[in-house]
């Protein structure tokens, strides 16, 4: 019978999963409506990616740049949806052909979570 895992080394692999998971955005912004009306989060680095200012916090009722309220929520959660240009996220793509993030090494972050491009 396999050896019975402590809760530590459980929250331990989740915590691995989810960082694996996060490594494989592009940061393209879509979901955040950058070809849209964004969020008023959502900016953009020297590198023309973008990013959350308050990704920790950022789950909850939020606002566009225009205004309007919106609540964000997990990528997850809104994957089996349609926005403006989801063609560009990594993870819609990955649901389709997961051999992508499993077998090309730029579409995974290093151990730092740093984007290998």
């Amino acid at each position: 019978m396999p050896e019975a895992k402590t809760c530590n080394e459980v929250c331990t692999f989740l915590e691995q999963k989810e960082l694996q998971w996060e490594r494989l955005c592009v940061r393209c912004g879509a979901c955040c409506g950058a070809y849209d009306d964004p969020c008023q989060h959502l900016k953009k680095d020297s590198q023309g990616a973008y990013y959350c200012k308050i990704y920790p916090q950022r789950f909850g009722t939020r606002r566009t740049t225009n205004g309007e309220s919106f609540d964000c929520v997990h990528i997850r959660e809104i994957m089996h949806t349609h926005w403006k240009n989801d063609h560009l996220c990594i993870y819609k793509k990955y649901t389709k052909t997961p051999w992508i993030a499993l077998n090309n090494p730029d579409f995974r972050g290093d151990e730092t979570g740093q984007k290998k491009h």
